[in-house]
């Protein structure tokens, strides 16, 4: 029995689709954080020597991520790491914008008190979380997932799952340009800020000045990213 077989057997045994999971996880986590480059190929060898799996596990995480837009199948040629461009980005920007638009106007039409529960609980777990940690000027993990959490939970009571998932979808693909663009501050802003007035537009059902808040919340980011982006690209 080959070594590779032998590590399928036991993905089998152990549960397959689970490591198959995991290793959708650590590939999406990487591809995000920059770990795995644009452009970069990714070989199937090498990915289940680097991640110690089976190869039909790396397989199937491959082709889930292409549904995400991290990675591209080649023809023929297997797969590699999505590409990264300005005209990418402005267009991620623009789709979030018009889906983030209605989905916040719909969450506060219609959300619960329990709604506005966790916004505000949301958004104090991400005044309590520190941006950085260690000597890592990069924003921390864990202020990366209050930060995700308080703005997911402003859109949770638009009564569409798949609204809320695309949502989230293009959320993560921002964090990856934000990551690679090496953005560690935002020159003359007061992001905190930013957050708590979206916060109390929202709270107060003002969805019209909460929306104008939150769409110039990622313009105003979206515009150092396209300046960083740029710089690097020359």
């Amino acid at each position: 029995m080959s070594a590779e077989i032998g590590l399928e057997t036991i993905a089998v045994a152990s549960g397959g689709a689970s490591i198959t999971a995991q290793l959708f996880d650590r590939l999406r986590n990487d591809i995000l954080n920059g770990a795995l480059q644009p452009g970069q190929k990714l070989k199937i060898e090498t990915l289940r020597e680097h991640y110690a799996v089976g190869a039909s596990p790396v397989r199937e995480a491959l082709s889930m991520l292409t549904s995400e837009g991290l990675v591209q199948r080649l023809d023929q040629r297997g797969f590699r790491v999505s590409e990264i461009s300005v005209s990418a980005f402005e267009e991620l920007l623009r789709t979030r914008c018009w889906l983030e638009d209605r989905a916040l106007r719909e969450s506060i039409a219609s959300g619960s008190a329990a709604w506005e529960e966790g916004v505000l609980l949301a958004h104090h777990r991400l005044t309590k979380t520190s941006r950085t940690s260690g000597s890592s000027d990069m924003a921390s993990p864990q202020w990366e997932q209050a930060h995700k959490l308080f703005h997911m939970s402003l859109l949770s009571a638009c009564g569409s799952g798949f609204l809320v998932g695309f949502c989230e979808q293009l959320y993560d693909l921002n964090i990856r340009y934000r990551n690679l663009a090496g953005a560690v501050a935002y020159p003359s802003r007061n992001v905190a800020a930013e957050h708590l007035a979206i916060c109390d537009a929202a709270i107060a059902r003002d969805a019209d000045n909460a929306v104008r808040l939150l769409v110039e919340h990622y313009t105003d980011t979206g515009e150092f990213l396209k300046m960083r982006l740029n710089a690097l690209s020359k």
